[in-house]
């Protein structure tokens, strides 16, 4: 589905991305591990046009979209929740929630959608006109997810949603995301807590510095000794 080939991003004098290479196949989970400032993020804000590659190639479905604006790469089916949620704080849940749907016309679709997400998610169905900015850290994220998933993405990017959730919550941030994808949806996740991210990963790349050290399945990953060692704690 995805594919990204000797990728390269500076910011300035920074080479933030040092030629990696991944893919993400159509229907599975993928996780990207590694210290803060490994590059993780960056390497998703490439992929969603928000930051532009210095070199390498980006690949939807055999098609390069490196070079496209940030809303022609969300209308060719990839949606992301950011770092820090990013939600507006000023609108409501609901108004929330139709703003990651701008880019469609499919009235129906949308509504059935929107009760997908409610469905995944109903505290956010209890406070549909509750201003965003009144919400928990956890029912933010919520819906930073939610709103994600009302682009109805083929390809749904996670860039750290456990920061700053109590564990209990972690827990079942990390369900939805399996329960997302059982539904269909092709996952890309970069996640600062690689023990949970591991065990729901088809596959998973460990970054270090901008460069891909480790690749493997969630499963051979949790059991090797150096992964264990740098990210698992012992």
């Amino acid at each position: 589905m995805l594919r990204v080939k000797e990728l390269h991003v500076h910011y300035g004098g920074i080479h933030a991305i040092k030629g990696i290479s991944l893919e993400v196949p159509r229907g599975g989970v993928v996780t990207l591990i590694g210290a803060n400032g490994a590059g993780k993020s960056s390497t998703l804000r490439a992929i969603a046009g928000i930051v532009k590659k210095s070199s390498g190639s980006i690949e939807l479905e055999g098609r390069e979209i490196s070079g496209l604006a940030p809303e022609d790469i969300v209308k060719s089916g990839i949606m992301m929740a950011p770092e820090g949620r990013k939600i507006l704080p000023h609108l409501t849940v609901l108004e929330n929630l139709m703003l990651g749907a701008f880019s469609r016309s499919d009235p129906e679709g949308i509504e059935k959608d929107l009760a997908w997400v409610y469905e995944l998610f109903p505290r956010l169905k209890e406070r549909a006109w509750q201003k965003g900015g009144t919400l928990s850290g956890g029912e933010q994220q919520m819906l930073a997810v939610g709103r994600a998933l009302m682009g109805s993405p083929g390809l749904l990017m996670l860039d750290e949603p456990s920061l700053g959730l109590a564990p209990i919550l972690v827990r079942d941030v990390f369900d939805i995301i399996q329960t997302i994808n059982n539904e269909g949806k092709t996952v890309l996740l970069v996640e600062q807590n690689a023990y949970a991210a591991l065990k729901i990963a088809d596959t998973a790349y460990v970054l270090e510095v901008g460069r891909i050290v480790l690749s493997g399945t969630g499963k051979e990953l949790l059991n090797n000794s150096k992964v264990r060692e740098a990210y698992l704690g012992g």
